[in-house]
Order: C-alpha cells, then structure tokens, then sequence
C-alpha cells in the first residue's frame, strides 16, 4: 500500500514538473529536512514549489508531516497557490495530519464546495482522528450551507463527547449552524448554557432571531444585552438590532440605538447605511435626509436607502434628482428607481427608465424585468408585456419562478389566459406565488371551473395555498354562482389550514351569498366576524344592503340603513 502510494506520487511529481538537471542542482548546498521547510516557507511561486517538492521526494520527505504541511498550506494559499494541485497531493498523502485536513475543510468551505468539506470530514473521522477546535467552525459552516440539520446533530454530538463543548470559537459556529438549518431554539438553548459568553455569541443570536422573523425577541435580546453590561454592543449588533426595529417600526428604539452608537462607538458607513434605512422606512425622511447630507463617505447602499425612502412615500421628483446625482448607480439602484414608476402608475417613465438602463449599459437583473412585467398586468400594455417577454428570451434570461409567476400573472391579466397557462405547464417547479397567479388569473377571466380545477390541483402537491390564493378561489365561486362550493373553500380555510379568515374572504363569501339571494345568511355571518369594527364592516354592510334591493328585501334593507 505504501509502495503503491509512494509510486502514484512520483509519477504525479512527473507529469507536474519534469526537472532539469540544472534545475535540480540549482541549490548550492544539500537539501536537509530542515532546509526543505525553510524553502517552503520562503516559497514564492507555484513553480519553485514544485522544484521543491521534487527535491522533498528525491530526499524521502514526501510522505513526512512537517513537510506535506507546508506544501499543502502553501497551495491553499488563495494569492499564490493552485488549489487543483493541492487537491491532487492531498489524495495521493497516505496518512493526512490534522492540520492537512483542516486546510483543506476550511479551502473547501472558502470556495463554496460545502459538500466536499463535509467528504474531507468524514475521511479524517475514518483515519481515526478527532476534530480540534480549528475543524468544527468550518464543519458548522458547510452543514449550515447545505442545510443539513440532521448531519449536523450529529457533530453536535461529537463535540460534546470532547472537551469543547465549552470552546467559544466552537460554539459560536455551532450556534449560527442551528441558524442557517432552522432550529433558532437549539442555538437560544446553546447560548443560555454557555458560561461566559462574548459579543459574537450575543451576535448569532440577535442576528439569527432576527433572521428568522422573530423581530421582538431580538429586540429584548439586545436590551438584556446592554442590561447585563457585561459585553460591549459593536458594530454588527447595531446593525442587526436595527433591522429588527425597522421590522417592527419601532422608531423609539431605533432612536436610542441611533444616540447609542454616536455616544459609545465610531459611526461606520455600515451603520449609518442600518440607520439610514431604519429612518426612511419608518417614515422619517427628514431625519434621515440630513443623516445621509452629514455622511462623509457615502456608498450605494446610502444612495439607494434614499432613494427608496423617497419613493416609498411617493415623492418621485425628489428620488430621481438624487438618482441622477448618485456616482453609484448599480442595477439595484436603478431598480429601485424603476420600482417606484411602477408603484405609482408612471409606466412611461418606467419604460423610458429602462431604456437609458440599456443605453448606459448596465445590465438589468431579473427584478427589473419583473417589475416591469408588474406595470403591464396593472395597465393590461399587452404589447409592452410581450416585447419584454421577447427581451427575456434574446438576452437567455433564465425564466425562473419569479419570472414565469410575473409573466403568467400579466398574460392573464391581459386577458391572454392559453399563453398563462402554457407558461405556468411549462414550470419545472412551481411555488405558491405561481399557483396563486394562474388560479387568480383564470378567476379574472370568469374562468372558475378551470380556476377549480387548479386549485384542486395545488392541493394534491406539496404547496399550501396563502390568503391571495383563497381570493381568487372564492372570486371564481362567486363568479360563477358555486355557492356551495365558496362555502367549502371558506371553511377549509381555518378546518383544513389552520389559517384565520381576513376580511377580504368574508367579502368575497358575502358577495357570493348576495348575488345568491341568501341575505338571511350573510346578516349572521357579519355578525359573526371576530373581532370587527364599524369601519371594517361598513362595507360589508353595503354589500347587503345593496342586495336587499336588488331581491327587495325591504324590511331587512331598512335595518340595515
């Protein structure tokens, strides 16, 4: 095995580098093991390294630890190195040190190749070596990636079996592990046992509570945090804390956050760039205004902030004179801009928007084209939806998802419903959203019994309809007069999906009941909406009142005035 091992790498020294004779004797005195390494680590270019490594076996160090380290760190090396290479000694070493494993797990993770980090881990546990503290960070990393919960139990497992179960580089990475699966319980459970613990622990899990939506929890996090005392807030909890605020739309808090950072901490463009959006997306362009004048360095993310907090709120004049002043106009801000033409019904400028995009060469992502596949489905432009669906085909824009939902959803809108559903058949995968825009689609178009039969097709896969979904369903029941089915579909709403009814599908159950005659019907069932109020009702009301005198209803009409 180890002749076998030796030989595969001496023919692969071989191929790599053949050595001349005056190469191989450039050095002035005889190569020692200790020499060797002092070469390696003075090594400057992939090609003496390879002279080196010719003369590590000529010497019989190729199978030695200390020097198999040092090539294999050098050829990690991300500005000098060959990665390729490294991969090909790595294969070829018999018996790998730990620290040869490592290199190549944290190489792997770098590069993005998670599941060959988790290959290399599991052929270190095979040779019988134990992880160290330099191995489970990047581990955690790769299965957080590849959202392995399982595997990642697993290793959890062995660090408890070890005396790391208390090391905070370990559990840090651990903890955002359970983050980036899902399990935001087993990382609050990890930090609540840890004894002591530093900031990066304390930003795991803000920044994974917030990730996870739980905005509140986040919040009462960080101010236990600044109650403890005990650690320092720094700049990525700032920012992750701000986010949570903006979520929630807690101004007062933001504020203090706001006071905090220019009390205690230097105010980086990072954080004026979370603050800056905080203030404009809790309505406060004022403030967040002079923020952004006072900002020394500004970047896109500062320009585009802004700019969104300006269209936001429909001053459109005002985000375009700071659109055509930024020096940085990437295709997120020009999106932005485009989004807010499009928000507002200026389709023209939208359209005019996207063609100086062209001009200046900047090429637009997918949510450009979308949105402006949104402006076509509000106006019904079928020609302009077209000539962008042509645009998406002769620049090879991948039709994804998102893009076919827009694409269904303006055809169908249009009024253009086989071309919808042609493209909606013609999805590998389909999504809620997409679901949801065919069945809405055919509804519009007075299509309920294919509607019908969409939605009956949705509930056989995988895919849970939302609350747009149940919309155009009951729109297709009441539509088509299919009382007692709007009836089922309502009920299964909350029997079947455990969802609360909004008001918007008491609406549409009560216009099916009214255009049915079934007034009696729908008086009870508005008297039984949860928690209603006279301004969510009112038009309900109308809706019945209007009924009693399409069926003369007069005494019922006269109750309800």
């Amino acid at each position: 095995m180890l002749l076998q091992s030796q030989l595969r790498l001496f023919h692969f020294i071989s191929r790599h580098y053949i050595l001349s004779k005056q190469r191989l004797f450039s050095f002035h005195s005889p190569l020692t093991k200790r020499s060797c390494i002092s070469l390696l680590k003075s090594c400057k270019s992939m090609n003496h390294l390879k002279q080196i490594q010719a003369q590590t076996f000529l010497l019989g160090l190729h199978q030695d630890c200390h020097t198999l380290n040092k090539l294999i760190a050098f050829c990690t090396d991300p500005t000098l190195g060959n990665f390729r290479y490294a991969e090909k000694i790595f294969n070829l070493v018999q018996y790998p040190s730990l620290f040869i494993y490592n290199v190549m797990i944290k190489t792997f993770v770098k590069k993005g190749s998670h599941k060959n980090a988790i290959l290399v881990f599991g052929k270190l546990r095979e040779q019988g070596l134990w992880p160290d503290n330099f191995t489970y960070p990047f581990v955690f990393k790769a299965i957080g990636s590849l959202g392995g919960a399982f595997e990642g139990q697993k290793i959890h497992g062995l660090v408890a079996k070890s005396a790391l179960e208390f090391d905070a580089y370990v559990v840090n990475s651990l903890m955002d592990m359970y983050v980036q699966v899902g399990r935001i319980q087993c990382s609050k459970k990890l930090f609540d046992e840890m004894p002591q613990r530093d900031v990066v622990a304390w930003n795991v899990l803000i920044s994974g509570l917030v990730k996870c939506g739980k905005f509140g929890d986040a919040v009462n996090l960080f101010g236990l945090m600044r109650k403890e005392g005990l650690v320092k807030p720094n700049e990525a909890t700032i920012v992750s804390t701000l986010s949570a605020c903006t979520a929630l739309g807690r101004l007062d808090l933001g504020k203090e956050i706001d006071h905090y950072a220019r009390e205690e901490l230097e105010l980086t463009t990072i954080m004026g760039n979370a603050l800056l959006d905080m203030y404009c997306k809790c309505g406060c362009l004022d403030i967040a205004r002079k923020l952004f004048d006072d900002m020394l360095r500004k970047n896109v993310n500062c320009w585009t902030s802004m700019v969104s907090g300006y269209v936001n709120v429909g001053q459109l004049a005002e985000a375009r004179r700071l659109f055509e002043i930024s020096p940085f106009r990437d295709v997120v801000l020009w999106t932005a801009m485009i989004n807010g033409y499009v928000q507002f019904n200026c389709f023209d400028e939208a359209v005019g928007l996207f063609q100086e995009m062209q001009v200046q060469r900047v090429k637009p992502d997918k949510f450009v084209l979308v949105s402006l596949l949104t402006g076509c489905a509000k106006l019904g432009a079928l020609e302009q939806g077209k000539w962008i669906h042509g645009y998406l085909n002769e620049n090879r824009i991948i039709l994804d998802t998102v893009v076919c939902t827009a694409l269904i959803e303006m055809y169908a809108k249009c009024g253009c419903i086989e071309k919808a559903l042609e493209i909606f058949y013609g999805l590998r995968k389909r999504d809620t959203a997409s679901w949801t825009s065919i069945i809405c689609g055919m509804a519009v178009n007075g299509e309920t019994s294919k509607a019908l039969e969409l939605f009956s097709e949705m509930e056989q896969t995988n895919e849970k309809p939302d609350d747009i979904t149940f919309i155009g369903v009951l729109s297709a029941c009441s539509h088509g007069g299919l009382v007692e089915e709007g009836r089922k579909v309502f009920d299964s709403i909350s029997k079947v999906y455990y969802m609360e009814p909004k008001l918007e599908h008491y609406a549409c159950l009560i216009d099916l009941l009214c255009r049915a005659g079934l007034l009696v019907e729908v008086e009870k069932l508005i008297d039984d909406i949860p928690g209603k109020d006279n301004e969510t009702i009112v038009p309900l009301y109308g809706s019945l009142l209007s009924a009693c005198r399409t069926y003369g209803n007069v005494e019922m009409g006269e109750r309800m005035a």
